[in-house]
């Protein structure tokens, strides 16, 4: 299967109506094109005449390289280029007047992986705000989804628990590329700047990363591979927990442990409910940093049997349930600040509601909660409908 990348249309579209604009272009490690040249280098190509006057990073760093969340990037002046690269993810997380004042057009490319708790598409979001507040442009150099963009999970956030990890009232797996999130924000929030998508050629909502035709390039540190992607919309709760989400070991968010569980009494727990699409293996690990560090975990690897049957956010929520009924005592809810929220509860802007928390603390089952969340797909699926371009 063929598959060009919005910044591979972009690169052989006709240039001229953007030659007057100073562009500002959004990116990080990710931002490749089949022969994983970088965005950087394509659009500074002279033949394309484009005045580019500066970069600028999302979490993680534009190069990709802080490990850890709420690690925060410097700006400064890329080495090859001279240009000034600017952090989104350090003394502000919005455009700041230094930026503004640096370009007209902003061009985002950026590998969004599909869960409404993954910061790159709030970074966006607070682009197009910014962009129509101050007269710019804005471009998507849209990719497609890793996990697909047929299956919709999880709970709608409750805005009571906005943050940096939830600005917008959507299932946890959305279902959408970044293109279709910026129309559906720039339209339902009533931003309205001047948003152009420039679409993927080829990728239809049913192709995964391994039928792109291209090699994974790791959008953030701890995705280092698609299907810690595909297990995520779950496995992200434990970032609200004292439970290891894998940060430290080769498989961030499919692995899942800590020292005081015992491995094949979780797996055969969570083996025992049947969930379609999936088999948890008992295993154990050291996490070399993060939660856990230099302890012996135990847990269980997530194996991901069918990705159509395959629920992330339900295995995920039934996991935090199996745990803190089987381990009390040791069990723990993470206590703030989480991403520059210094008061509400990490799980509840994880979980986009304090309902969840609730539940587990009262050792109650999930099924209720999880039935709730059906209901809130099929009302997402309505509003998305009308921004899907594929």
């Amino acid at each position: 299967m063929k598959i060009e990348t919005g910044l591979e249309v972009f690169i052989r579209k006709d240039h001229s109506r953007f030659r007057k604009n100073r562009i500002g272009l959004l990116c990080n490690q990710a931002s490749v094109d089949k022969n994983l040249r970088h965005a950087s280098e394509l659009i500074l190509q002279k033949k394309l005449k484009l005045d580019v006057s500066c970069f600028i990073g999302p979490q993680h760093g534009i190069r990709g390289e802080k490990q850890d969340n709420m690690v925060e990037s410097d700006d400064f002046i890329d080495p090859k280029s001279r240009l000034p690269v600017y952090s989104l993810y350090g003394t502000s997380r919005k455009p700041t007047p230094q930026i503004l004042k640096d370009l007209d057009t902003f061009v985002i490319d950026l590998q969004d992986i599909g869960c409404r708790i993954y910061t790159f598409m709030y970074t966006m979001l607070y682009c197009l705000q910014a962009a129509k507040a101050h007269g710019k442009k804005v471009v998507i150099l849209d990719r497609p989804n890793p996990i697909g963009g047929t299956l919709v999970e999880g709970n709608i956030l409750n805005m009571e628990f906005s943050s940096f990890v939830g600005l917008f009232p959507m299932t946890t797996r959305h279902g959408m590329t970044l293109g279709e999130l910026a129309l559906m924000f720039n339209e339902t929030l009533g931003i309205q700047c001047d948003l152009e998508v420039i679409k993927t050629k080829g990728w239809k909502r049913d192709l995964y990363p391994e039928n792109w035709g291209r090699d994974w390039v790791p959008p953030s540190p701890n995705i280092p591979v698609p299907q810690s992607a595909q297990t995520f919309s779950g496995t992200v709760h434990f970032e609200g927990t004292n439970v290891s989400e894998g940060r430290g070991t080769t498989m961030p968010f499919l692995y899942i442990g800590a020292p005081f569980i015992h491995s094949d009494t979780l797996a055969d727990r969570m083996n025992k409910l049947k969930l379609p699409g999936v088999f948890f293996r008992a295993i154990y690990f050291q996490p070399t940093f993060h939660k856990g560090k230099d302890q012996v975990c135990g847990g269980v690897h997530i194996h991901v049997l069918d990705r159509k049957r395959f629920n992330s956010f339900e295995a995920g929520i039934h996991l935090l349930s199996a745990i803190s009924q089987l381990y009390p005592k040791g069990f723990a809810w993470k206590q703030p600040p989480y991403e520059y929220e210094t008061e509400k509860m990490p799980i509840d802007l994880i979980a986009g509601t304090d309902e969840l928390r609730q539940i587990i603390d009262s050792r109650s089952s999930v099924k209720k909660f999880l039935e709730k969340s059906r209901d809130e797909v099929a009302e997402f699926k309505k509003i998305r409908s009308k921004y899907l371009i594929y």
